[in-house]
């Protein structure tokens, strides 16, 4: 009986778009900042070598804060690196509830 490898299934919605590739952001960072592999990055971005490794098998989307962190150690503008990764969404709500106004609560007597 053979074994097949089950690659996991993407666990958010980015990872969905068929244009999206971290290992493609990563892999140009490495070479921006000339550094030999992902142990280096990760030593650069300040985060533990575990969390490149997930971004890089999918498991864990690139964070706000470590997009941040990415352009503070680049100067590579946000939109640079998002597109670098193949994000191609033009909004970034979190729900559709943020953002829109609370509803007014009758004035109290």
């Amino acid at each position: 009986m053979e074994h097949q490898q089950r690659l996991p299934s993407p666990s958010h919605s980015l990872a969905s778009q068929s244009s999206y590739d971290p290992s493609h952001l990563l892999d140009t960072l490495r070479e921006r900042m000339k550094l030999k592999n992902d142990a280096a990055l990760s030593r650069a971005l300040e985060v533990a070598p575990p969390v490149i490794s997930k971004i890089r098998h999918r498991t864990l989307p690139v964070g706000a804060s470590l997009l941040i962190r990415m352009h503070e150690v680049t100067d590579m503008s946000i939109r640079d690196l998002r597109d670098l990764m193949g994000d191609r969404r033009t909004k970034y709500r979190l729900s559709d509830a943020q953002g829109k106004p609370k509803p007014m609560i009758a004035a109290q007597k």
